[in-house]
């Protein structure tokens, strides 16, 4: 049986200010907040905005040494990364190590909405990929 195709989740977008973010997606675009997460163990505050069909995660460092920020200072605001559902982490990152793709995280970590795991950037020509298993209430 051929696996069905992995459903984007959600993009990821670093800001320097979440505030401000939300007069462009908010104000302009109409989208409204779904879920704010506080993460201080990630330096984080995340705010998932609700798109029709995914959500889009805004990203922004509470601590000036955080990835987040040092992203923010090599890159800018923007894209951050694409993250993609999966049934089984475990399983996804097995067969994908198996394939020979290289894993920022061998293993699953808690997550603003699960267990995630990241893979290199370079495995997929430049793009930060998340996995999520999305925890159910």
């Amino acid at each position: 049986m051929e696996p069905s195709p992995l459903a984007i989740h959600h993009v990821g977008i670093a800001v320097p200010s979440i505030d401000d973010a939300m007069h462009f997606y908010g104000d302009k675009l109409g989208l409204s907040i779904a879920d704010t997460v506080d993460m201080p163990e990630r330096q984080l505050k995340v705010v998932f905005v609700q798109a029709a069909n995914m959500l889009i995660e805004l990203l922004e460092p509470t601590d000036p040494d955080s990835t987040v920020s040092r992203f923010l200072e090599r890159r800018g605001p923007g894209l951050h990364h694409l993250c993609f559902g999966t049934p089984d982490i475990r399983a996804h990152l097995r067969d994908l190590r198996d394939k020979g793709v290289e894993l920022i995280d061998e293993a699953p970590r808690p997550g603003a909405h699960g267990e995630v795991a990241f893979l290199q950037p370079s495995a997929a020509l430049g793009v930060l990929v998340e996995l999520l298993q999305a925890q159910h209430d």
